[in-house]
C-alpha cells in the first residue's frame, strides 16, 4: 500500500495534523506532506473533507501458487547429529501434509551426512533430499541458504519449516529474502485452513498478551520457523519406508563466504535445558543467586537440569543460557519446578506444554497456579529444602 496527497484537492485545513498519532503530517505552504513515520494506518483518510488524502492498495503476486506442492522440514544438524527439534518439525508436517493431500519430505544438507537420511525417514519423512559437501560441513548461513534457493527453485515445496533455533533464525529469514516470500518467525501453533488450503502461522504477539495467527496467501513457499519443544515428535519406526534423492551440486570454496578457523563452545552452557525430563527453575523469589544452591541441589537429587525466569537472569543471578520463556528456551519436560515464579505469560510461553507443574510461591494469587498441576503455597526456602530431603531419602 501506499498513500499520496491530490495537490489540487488538498486546502491546507490542518485536520490531518491533528488525527495522525505518529506526527507524520505538516501542513507547508496550505499544502499537506507526509514523511517516512507515516505507517498507513489511515486515520487521515476520513478527516480530510476534501478527499485529498488516497491510500492506495497494490496487489503484487508470484505467479501461480498451484505449481507449488508438499511440506518441507529443514532437517538441522549440528556435527553430523540430527537436532531433536528437526524430528518435532516432521511430527507437525505429516499432520499439515495429510490435510492437504500431499507429502512430507526434509532437506538435509552437510557433510558426511547420508546415512542420516533413514532416521529422517523412520521419523516420517517420505522424501529426503541430501546435500553431502565437504564445505558443508559447518553452518554458515550464506552457503546454506545459496543450496537450500536452489532445490525450492527447483523441487517447488508450498510449505517450508525450520526450527527456531541458532541456526534456523539466521537462515530462514535469508533464504526468504531471496525467495520473495513471507516468514513467520517463533510460532507455536501451525495449522491449514480447510477453504484455501493456506497454512494457519500462530505466534505470540505484543509481548505474549495475544496469538496472532498470520497467513501468505499470495508467495511460496510459505515459511515458518517453530519453537522447539511445542510440537510433538511421532515414535521412531524404522520400518517406515522412503526415497532418498541425492542431489547433485557443485559448491566450490569461492561459494563461501566466510572461512571458520576454529569453533569453540559456549563454557556457559552447563544443562541442556531443552532436553531434560525434569527441570528446577527459581524466579525472582530467589532473592539473589546465592539462593540458587537450594534450586541446583533439588534439580541434582532428580538427576534434572536448573532452569530461570527472565527476572533471574535480568538480575545477574544465573546465565542466559538456563532461561525458559519467550525470550530465553521452550522446554516440555516430564516434571517442571516453578519455584519463586510469579508465572507472568512471557514464563508460561516457554513451559506450559509440561507435562507436570509444580508451583511453589507464597502468593496464592500467582499467575502461576492457573497452569499448575500442583500449587504449593508457603516459603520456598522450606520448602524447596524439604523437598530435596525427602526425594534424597526416597531415591536411595
Amino acid at each position: 500500500m501506499s498513500i499520496k496527497i491530490i495537490p489540487e484537492k488538498c486546502t491546507g485545513c490542518k485536520l490531518c495534523v491533528g488525527v495522525c498519532p505518529f506526527g507524520a503530517i505538516e501542513v507547508i505552504d496550505k499544502l499537506a506532506t507526509i514523511d517516512e513515520r507515516c505507517n498507513l494506518c489511515g486515520a487521515c483518510v476520513p478527516v480530510c473533507k476534501s478527499g485529498a488524502i488516497v491510500i492506495e492498495k497494490k496487489s503484487i503476486k508470484t505467479g501461480d501458487t498451484s505449481k507449488y506442492r508438499g511440506v518441507w522440514v529443514f532437517a538441522e544438524q549440528r556435527g553430523g547429529s540430527i537436532d531433536t527439534v528437526s524430528f518435532e518439525l516432521l511430527g507437525e508436517g505429516a499432520k499439515l501434509a495429510e490435510k492437504l493431500g500431499e507429502e512430507l519430505s526434509a532437506v538435509l544438507m552437510g557433510s558426511d551426512i547420508r546415512s542420516q537420511a533413514d532416521r529422517l525417514i523412520a521419523y516420517g519423512a517420505r522424501n529426503v533430499y541430501v546435500v553431502d559437501n565437504p564445505l558443508l560441513k559447518d553452518f554458515q548461513d550464506s552457503s546454506y541458504a545459496r543450496v537450500l534457493f536452489t532445490l525450492v527453485q527447483r523441487h517447488k515445496p508450498s510449505i517450508l519449516l525450520g526450527g527456531a533455533t541458532t541456526i534456523g533464525r539466521s537462515l530462514l529469514p535469508r533464504l526468504a529474502v531471496m525467495l520473495q516470500t513471507g516468514l513467520t518467525a517463533d510460532c507455536t501453533g501451525l495449522d491449514i485452513e480447510p477453504e484455501r488450503k493456506i497454512l494457519l502461522q500462530t505466534r505470540p504477539a505484543f509481548g505474549g498478551n495475544i496469538m496472532a495467527t498470520i497467513i501468505c496467501p499470495e508467495y511460496r513457499p510459505q515459511m515458518a520457523t517453530v519453537r522447539p519443544r511445542v510440537m510433538k515428535k511421532m515414535e521412531e519406526d524404522s520400518s517406515r519406508r522412503g526415497k532418498v534423492v541425492v542431489e547433485d551440486l557443485t559448491l566450490t570454496k569461492r561459494d563461501l563466504a566466510v572461512k571458520i578457523s576454529n569453533l569453540v563452545k559456549d563454557v556457559t552452557m552447563t544443562v541442556n535445558l531443552q532436553d531434560a525430563d525434569i527441570i528446577v527453575s527459581g524466579g525472582r523469589g530467589m532473592k539473589g543467586s546465592e539462593n540458587f544452591g537450594i534450586i541446583r541441589e533439588l534439580a541434582e537429587v532428580l538427576k534434572g537440569a536448573v532452569g530461570a525466569s527472565r527476572a533471574a537472569v535480568d538480575s545477574g543471578w544465573i546465565p542466559y543460557s538456563h532461561q525458559v520463556g519467550q525470550t530465553g528456551k521452550t522446554v516440555a519436560p516430564r516434571i517442571y519446578f516453578a519455584c519463586g515464579i510469579s508465572g507472568a505469560i512471557q514464563h508460561q510461553v516457554g513451559m506450559r506444554t509440561s507435562d507436570v507443574i509444580i508451583a511453589i510461591n507464597k502468593d496464592p494469587a500467582a499467575p502461576i497456579f492457573q497452569i499448575a498441576t500442583y500449587g504449593i503455597v508457603g516459603d520456598l526456602f522450606q520448602v524447596v529444602p524439604a523437598l530435596t530431603k525427602k526425594f534424597r531419602e526416597i531415591l536411595k
